[in-house]
């Protein structure tokens, strides 16, 4: 692992493998330690980047909820690429990472070569619903600033997103929840304010605009994102939907194999 100081945030990172590069941006309670097992299987292919958004893993947890911002993490994830001179890059996001890739996609075209956008969305079109979001946001940080971070995350994990994880072996459960309560509740506190869905502006009528070869990809059991996906799909003009069978919001996690090889194969293509 490593560390690169960005616009006045050290950020930490870790590389693995050798090919072409592919970022990685985990999701809302995660780390770069969520991309270890697939950075393992794809590291004869790609250079993956794994990175630790602002609030989480080992990067540093800001005290101002806007430093933590789409806008002003998106630049950072930019600058670290240049840092490490990765020139032109696939990226994939999951959920929260996901939408940040989004963002990337929209505003840095250039820099992506292709785009996966696992289990995502582009944010919340109308205001309405965004304001009311933002406000569960901003309850929700400020419980995890009260309890603390072992109890949110025991109530995190029984939310019915992540009930077919119940499917995964009691050690990967294990190991994952012990990634998660490494965070702190600061950190995690103040990304829901800052790149929370309520606080981010609605991408929906950019998305014609994203010519990059996009894979896009949902679980079968995640009813609401597999709506949002297709949605998306439809109106992206080089975009490629894959749902896959019985698997809920973190498919890269429940069925690694099969994740493997539908971006092992999506990837090859792009060469």
């Amino acid at each position: 692992m490593a560390k690169v100081r960005i616009n006045n945030l050290v950020y930490h990172y870790q590389r693995k493998g050798k090919g072409s590069p592919l970022v990685l941006l985990h999701g809302f309670t995660g780390s770069l330690r969520s991309w270890n097992e697939l950075a393992g299987e794809l590291s004869s292919q790609v250079e993956s980047v794994a990175i630790d958004l602002p609030g989480h893993g080992q990067t540093e947890s800001s005290i101002d909820p806007i430093r933590y911002n789409i806008e002003h993490t998106a630049a950072d994830i930019i600058s670290i690429a240049d840092d490490l001179g990765l020139g032109q890059f696939s990226l994939l996001g999951y959920s929260m990472g996901g939408r940040l890739a989004l963002y990337l996609a929209v505003h840095f075209p250039k820099r992506i070569k292709a785009l996966i956008v696992e289990s995502a969305s582009p944010g919340i079109a109308h205001e309405a619903e965004r304001i009311q979001r933002r406000k569960w946001d901003y309850d929700l940080a400020g419980h995890i600033e009260k309890e603390g971070i072992i109890p949110f995350v025991s109530w995190w994990e029984q939310l019915p997103l992540f009930a077919s994880q119940s499917a995964v072996s009691e050690q990967r459960r294990a190991s994952l929840r012990q990634e998660r309560v490494k965070n702190n509740a600061q950190g995690l506190a103040n990304s829901l304010r800052g790149m929370g869905t309520g606080s981010q502006s609605s991408l929906w009528g950019a998305l014609p605009n994203i010519t990059i070869p996009t894979l896009l990809l949902c679980g079968s059991f995640d009813e609401k994102y597999v709506q949002i996906t297709r949605d998306m799909a439809r109106i992206m003009p080089n975009a490629e939907l894959v749902i896959f069978q019985d698997a809920g919001h973190n498919i890269h996690f429940e069925q690694l194999e099969a994740f493997k090889i539908i971006l092992s194969n999506f990837l090859l293509r792009m060469e």
